[in-house]
């Protein structure tokens, strides 16, 4: 019987992801949020059952009704370099804090960056730092 050894060690990223945008089911709209800064936050919305893996990004989690009213649950920042691990954070995490959609803000670049957005925007929905409405007693 012939052995075959598998590396898991870090694979190249795909060209979508390097790209900063998820290769699979594009965004159908996209929602601006304000920051406590006052800055504005372009993210693309998908499903929380139809999202595709994740590159790094700050994510708002996001329980949308019938009508379109958006409410933030949950402010967070993939920040993994595997894709799927983000996405796996984000749906178990969206599905305990009963959200149905996950709006990304893909434009950041560096982690701290993106650390930054997700805290202006912690500050900005829930007036804390606190990474959901829950934990800020909303």
């Amino acid at each position: 019987m012939g052995v075959r050894v598998v590396s898991l060690g870090r694979q190249p990223l795909a060209p979508a992801v390097r790209g900063r945008r998820p290769e699979k089911a594009p965004a159908r709209r996209r929602h601006i949020w304000q920051g406590a800064s006052g800055r504005a936050y372009a993210h693309e919305i998908y499903s929380l059952i139809e999202c595709p893996p994740l590159p790094k990004a700050s994510y708002v989690l996001v329980r949308s009704d019938d009508s379109g009213r958006c409410q933030a649950l949950r402010v967070g920042v993939a920040g993994s370099d595997a894709p799927t691990l983000n996405l796996a954070a984000v749906r178990q995490k969206g599905a305990q804090a009963g959200a149905n959609e996950v709006h990304l803000h893909l434009d950041a670049e560096a982690e701290v960056e993106l650390r930054l957005v997700a805290c202006d925007l912690r500050a900005g929905l829930f007036g804390t730092l606190a990474a959901d409405a829950d934990a800020a007693g909303h």
